[in-house]
């Protein structure tokens, strides 16, 4: 009786269910007649009782266990593993990895009390950064759970690994790792997918999607507070304290203070020790300059260097050295910009080894120090080298969320570097430095992944639940069906090359006597552009930066009225404050740089901070073509005159007015051409299409998914063209045409990069998109578009055919070129 009582509370603690399995080890340890029963049954109660707060009457349970005459060698092995696992939650890992190497040793290696054991000690492993004995650990126990049939352990081996994948950077191993082990446990509890997803946030933070992080750990701060387990809720609130510390200094102090409080209450002075360090870091972050240029709150007071020392050297004492570094270099970076260098400041260094947040933050105190000595040179040579190593990390993932995220361990060095620039006033310098910032998330060509029909049925069931729920974002298994699709592109994404940025002689060489380059940079607190000709070179401040500010966050509702109202007395007060607008960005933004060349042609480059910008409808650009390139690099590496081949196709998605007709007006123009109508324009026959033309013409309603780009979708017969399916189309157009509103938005991320349908294409290898970045009215994309065809067909580049077509039409939209339109 008091064994089966046993055997139920040990699945209850697997399952995560604590107060029912206390219950039941009270009643088995009453009724054991056999005393290694008794003691097992006292080491399980141990291991709840730590699990849920109590980790000081844990240890006595396993010190009064082993007292008990007559226990067996195996159950004394079980106990010092439990020791083992009690002094590993309160932080105490040197003496918990002896005792666990110590039950090791008691029993045989093929038992399923070693491998427990095994895998305690792994955890162990990991918090010391000893990731291939942890990984030696982790695997035995693997083996030996799936040589025994035990699925569910072997997935939180296999889980396990992923997360030692996360210590060691490789990010796309551990979300793979993670992903497979979560299916598997995700019919086991709460408990144990809460545990998993806490990890799993862990891998998204490190590689800058914060946001998507963040709502992961407060769910399931909620899931352990409902199972009153306050140790992992504290856990999880470290690493929501910690992720924050990026984007809301302000919020991660207060959240770290109640965790530390948590931690303190359960006797886990290891913990609190790490949550007093996230607070400290907290308090030294606010106030300095973030992501945009934005200052965050003010800290309410500064922590002294002795409040520093203390808690960084009582972390060290815990094992946790990285944790211990990263506050001390976060008080040097406060002291730095503070202007509290001294001749004699602590030397920074870091070993290579170490994490590349840890790494980056040291180049970025050094940048810091060599700024407040207005060493200028020294602080570009400090972030150069710190931005070098985040690049060599970053060329292993050819996935483009990857890409465009993983730039926020970087975005204090590009920062810094930008300043610098702009300060020293070389043109060159300011190129440099300008491309070292968008070439970032572009450096790598990727690989294109190979057909993957697993993925294209799970893109097709979400079609199918967004048109059946309109709140489809919270429908579970929409959340995993878009957890699978990240996981599948990041895994089947590789690198095919490394592009090398040009420099500012090789992107004058690319420019012909009627095509200029405009570099917009914003350093902080002021906006400055860099003008290129074949034969001249200058760097022009903007001081209509503060007015520009002003005038930009009524834009897009002043653009989206303006197509929507366009008759009756109000639409000319619609447009006059329209205009109004766009005469005061066109002012700010080209009325310098453009009275300096009488070029026709512009590439256009432009941080973050001007996304979303119509630089078709700014009166400045009248006349002109232009393209938008992510980067000056991306444009000579892409540039062309006219297109190279004569395919065209076109594809009108469901509920378009005038889409029937848009598509015949441009396929006019074109010799031969293949037309999707009705319910022929479906998903896969439209990336079917695309696979076999030169230039693609869609005509749908679109919509930008601002928390997830990749799920930026167009409208079609049977459901949402998701960012992701272009990942399945073996070869895309050399031109892209979308007359869909929004998608030609973009989401900033992390400063200058930005994501939308947009830098979808262009990074699957399409060199030119057509898009609006907001709503265009269904006349204007009909005859404007209809006409660009004509221009198209004769050859002509899409900037080029763009502009011609609006000097043709006297139709001024919104419409621009993206990637290389000439």
């Amino acid at each position: 009786m008091a064994g089966d009582l046993h055997r139920r509370a040990v699945d209850l603690v697997n399952y995560g269910r604590y107060a029912e399995a206390r219950r039941l080890l009270i009643t088995a340890i009453d009724r054991a007649d056999d005393v290694d029963l008794r003691a097992r049954a006292m080491g399980t109660l141990a291991y709840v009782m730590a699990r849920t707060g109590e980790p000081s009457a844990a240890e006595q349970v396993c010190h009064e266990a082993l007292a008990l005459p007559g226990i067996s060698r195996e159950s004394t092995a079980v106990l010092y593993g439990q020791l083992g696992a009690v002094a590993q939650m309160t932080g105490l890992l040197s003496e918990a990895e002896s005792w666990l190497t110590r039950a090791i040793a008691s029993v045989e290696d093929s038992t399923l009390v070693a491998l427990r054991m095994h895998v305690t000690r792994s955890l162990v492993r990991m918090q010391n950064l000893r990731l291939d004995e942890a990984a030696q650990d982790t695997e035995l126990a693997r083996g030996g759970y799936a040589e025994a049939g035990l699925t569910v352990e072997e997935a939180q081996m296999r889980h396990n690994l992923g997360y030692i994948n996360l210590l060691r950077g490789d990010l796309v191993g551990a979300l793979s790792d993670m992903e497979t082990a979560r299916r598997e446990l995700r019919g086991v509890s709460a408990i144990a997918v809460a545990t998993c997803d806490v990890d799993r946030a862990e891998v998204l933070r490190d590689a800058g999607l914060t946001t998507e992080a963040e709502r992961i750990l407060v769910r399931n701060t909620a899931v352990f507070g409902a199972h009153r387990m306050p140790q992992s809720r504290a856990e999880a609130e470290l690493n929501l304290a910690r992720s924050m510390l990026t984007h809301d200094p302000v919020g991660a102090r207060r959240i770290a203070t109640a965790a530390g409080r948590r931690l303190k209450a359960l006797g886990n002075e290891a913990g609190s020790s790490r949550a007093e360090g996230i607070r400290l870091r907290a308090e030294l972050s606010g106030g300095q300059v973030r992501r945009g240029g934005y200052r965050a709150a003010a800290p309410r007071r500064v922590p002294t260097l002795e409040e520093v020392t203390e808690v960084a050297s009582a972390l060290r004492a815990f094992g946790f050295h990285n944790e211990s570094a990263a506050l001390r270099l976060t008080h040097e970076l406060w002291r730095a910009r503070d202007g509290s260098v001294r001749a004699k400041s602590s030397r920074v260094s870091v070993p290579s080894t170490a994490p590349i947040e840890l790494r980056l933050l040291a180049s970025e105190v050094k940048a810091a120090r060599s700024a407040a000595r207005r060493r200028h040179l020294d602080v570009r040579r400090h972030a150069a080298r710190g931005l070098d190593d985040l690049m060599r990390w970053q060329s292993s993932f050819g996935s483009l969320d990857l890409q465009t995220s993983i730039v926020m361990h970087g975005n204090g060095l590009i920062g810094a570097g930008l300043a610098s620039a702009v300060q020293s006033g070389r043109p060159d310098v300011v190129f440099e430095w300008s491309e070292r910032a968008r070439h970032l998330s572009l450096q790598v060509v990727p690989l294109r992944p190979p057909p993957n029909p697993s993925l294209a049925e799970e893109l097709a069931e979400l079609r199918m639940l967004r048109a059946e729920n309109e709140d489809w974002y919270a429908d579970p298994r929409v959340e995993q069906l878009r957890e699978r699709a990240r996981e599948r592109q990041w895994s089947a994404t590789g690198t095919a090359e490394i592009q090398e940025r040009v420099t500012m002689d090789e992107a004058r060489a690319a420019l012909d006597t009627d095509t200029a380059a405009l570099s917009y940079v914003f350093s902080g607190d002021r906006l400055s552009v860099l003008l290129l000709t074949r034969d001249h070179s200058e760097l022009v401040p903007l001081p209509g930066w503060p007015k520009l500010q002003r005038a930009l966050p009524g834009l897009r509702a002043d653009l989206d009225m303006a197509a929507s109202v366009r008759g009756g007395p109000l639409a000319e007060i619609v447009r006059a404050a329209l205009d109004e607008r766009l005469a005061t960005l066109s002012s700010a933004l080209l009325t310098a740089p453009l009275r300096l060349t009488s070029a026709r042609r512009i590439v256009v480059t432009a941080p973050g901070v001007l996304s979303g910008i119509p630089w078709a409808m700014l009166p400045g650009m009248r006349g002109r073509a232009f393209t938008l390139a992510a980067s000056a690099t991306q444009w000579v590496r892409l540039r062309g005159s006219g297109l190279s081949g004569r395919r065209a196709g076109f594809a009108v998605g469901p509920r378009v007015p005038r889409g029937h007709e848009e598509a015949a007006l441009a396929a006019s123009a074109w010799t031969e051409a293949t037309t999707l109508l009705g319910t022929s324009a479906t998903v896969e026959a439209v990336t079917d299409l695309a696979s076999r033309l030169d230039v693609l013409h869609i005509a749908a309603h679109g919509r930008h998914a601002v928390d997830n780009p990749l799920f930026s979708g167009l409208e079609l017969a049977d459901g949402t063209l998701f960012g992701y399916d272009i990942d399945l189309i073996p070869s895309v157009p050399e031109t892209v045409v979308l007359s869909a509103c929004e998608v030609g938005r973009s989401s900033v991320r992390w400063g200058e990069e930005a994501i939308g349908m947009t830098r979808i294409w262009l990074h699957a290898g399409t060199r030119c998109v057509i898009a609006a970045p907001v709503v265009v009215a269904d006349d204007v994309a009909c005859e404007l578009l209809g006409a660009m065809h004509e221009g198209l067909a004769a050859g002509e580049p899409p900037s080029v055919a763009l502009a011609t077509a609006s000097e043709r039409t006297g139709i001024i939209a919104p419409f621009q070129a993206h990637g290389s339109g000439f």
